[in-house]
């Protein structure tokens, strides 16, 4: 098949389909499922980057995975058929470089100044071939709608997990927040080749495959327990690798290794120097950052047993964050452990209530967890704790204090809450915890209005202007919760 005809294949492909295509010795590599036999170790992917101001995005990254020797990388994109391609700057290539696995390098290229919301395409060329073609999204500014994703505790490799991902791919995201546990169990580079990246990045949509999301549709991640706060690299030498993949805002607070919220690593000095030199600047802060899309503002945490936020300087940043989004009509949180929680499974891993009162003051409205294997809402609340001061607790410790709950709230007739709505969303893939409670309200704290623990689920947000509007979707495509907020 010749160049050009292999262009307007790939041309049709994307036209219809909506999804990238990988060209392998000029034919396409479109077996559901199938792993990627030609120039990639990972096919492409859509990231956030680090832009030079998160508050005003123009742009987004394109990344991918291939073996660790030299070649001629460009990306190209374009918004409208009738534009000649535009490249970007030349992709730059990270080397991975770890024990247990083969090295491979990175590579990112930017796509800058893209208006707001329209489709653009784009595609990577090798050595003057055309070898990956797909399309995205850009961002879109305040005054356009959007919609986005959410499900955590995603990547076990599960049935579940690829059914997820399909109705991820039905709804059609402008955007996918994923808070914590992206694999299991143990975060290692291993781990995203098997259970991440094929279902995620599939060549096709299908219920028992997953999708072609990541190569179209923007993932933005949160760090859970299970991708960070293992930091044994004698066990784990290809561990951590979040700190490797993600491309992500470096505007979180200073962190350092060693300090007061950062564990050491541990295990050979070969292992820990390897991961220091793969990973780069994302360790160990690229955990913390916010970013804006369209009328919202999105703070991603970290809120791992490790790191104290009662700290005064990390408290002090996020105060000084959500002061600078005073002109977003929604603020919303991400982080991995939730702080209100129904749930026999981590009832006790409640230590992120220590944020609260802060979340509060910052006028945030949803605050977006996972952590616990179900789905749960939270009545709109206020909480105070009993210690004024946010005193240190450890895990196993619930913070104590008093609730303020808003009970008028339906989210249908009464959709003006008073406090912050708290939603877990850890029904992802991996095995669902509690069924037997989702029947028992009796077992459910103060503070819960809804409890969905027997099917996995993900939430579906629309944003339109001052009206937020969010659906809990099974994996069967079921709604199983519905509320609407306006400000």
């Amino acid at each position: 098949m010749t160049m050009r005809r292999s262009a307007i294949c790939l041309a049709l492909i994307t036209a219809t389909l909506g999804c990238g295509s990988s060209i392998v010795g000029g034919r396409e590599n479109g077996r559901p499922g199938a792993a990627s036999t030609g120039p990639f170790v990972v096919e492409p992917y859509v990231q956030l980057g680090d832009p030079a101001d998160p508050r005003k995005i123009d742009g987004l990254s394109i990344l991918w995975h291939a073996e660790d020797v030299d070649a001629d990388w460009k990306v190209e994109y374009r918004t409208a058929d009738d534009q000649p391609w535009r490249a970007t700057a030349e992709p730059q290539g990270r080397r991975i470089a770890v024990v247990s696995q083969p090295p491979h390098r990175v590579y990112r290229g930017v796509l800058r100044d893209l208006a707001p919301g329209v489709v653009c395409s784009y595609r990577v060329v090798r050595g003057g071939e055309v070898v990956f073609a797909s399309t995205l999204k850009s961002p879109k500014s305040k005054d356009q709608p959007h919609r986005f994703a959410v499900f955590g505790d995603c990547g076990a490799g599960t049935p579940a997990e690829k059914a997820i991902a399909f109705q991820v791919h039905r709804a059609n995201p402008d955007y996918v927040m994923i808070p914590g546990d992206i694999v299991y169990s143990r975060g290692r580079v291993s781990e995203y080749r098997d259970k991440f990246w094929p279902v995620y990045n599939a060549a096709a949509a299908a219920r028992d495959v997953g999708a072609p999301l990541l190569r179209s549709t923007l993932f933005v991640a949160a760090a859970g327990n299970h991708d960070v706060a293992n930091r044994d690299l004698e066990k784990n030498p290809d561990g951590l690798a979040f700190f490797y993949y993600w491309d992500q805002p470096r505007n979180g607070p200073a962190l350092r290794e060693g300090g007061p919220n950062v564990p050491r690593l541990t295990g050979p000095e070969a292992n820990r120097t390897a991961f220091r030199e793969s990973a780069g600047d994302a360790y160990p802060g690229a955990g913390n950052f916010s970013f804006d899309y369209g009328g919202a503002h999105w703070m991603v945490l970290d809120t791992n047993a490790y790191i104290n936020w009662a700290a005064p300087d990390l408290r002090a940043w996020v105060e000084r964050d959500l002061a600078a989004a005073a002109d977003a009509d929604w603020r919303f949180v991400l982080f991995h452990q939730p702080p209100f929680n129904s749930s026999k499974a981590h009832f006790g891993n409640q230590l992120s209530r220590v944020l609260s009162e802060t979340f509060e003051a910052g006028k945030v409205d949803v605050v977006f967890s996972g952590h616990v294997h179900n789905y749960q809402r939270t009545y709109p609340l206020r909480f105070k704790m009993s210690d004024p001061s946010g005193g240190r607790t450890e895990p196993g410790e619930l913070i104590d204090g008093s609730f303020v709950l808003d009970r008028k709230f339906d989210g249908r007739t009464v959709t003006r809450p008073d406090g912050i709505i708290y939603l877990i969303t850890g029904a992802g893939g991996a095995t669902l915890y509690d069924p037997a409670q989702e029947d028992d309200p009796t077992t459910w704290q103060e503070f819960t209005c809804k409890f969905v623990s027997r099917v996995h689920s993900l939430t579906v947000a629309d944003v339109e202007g001052r009206t937020l509007t969010v659906r809990q979707v099974s994996a069967e495509g079921v709604e199983l919760d519905r509320f609407e907020l306006i400000k």
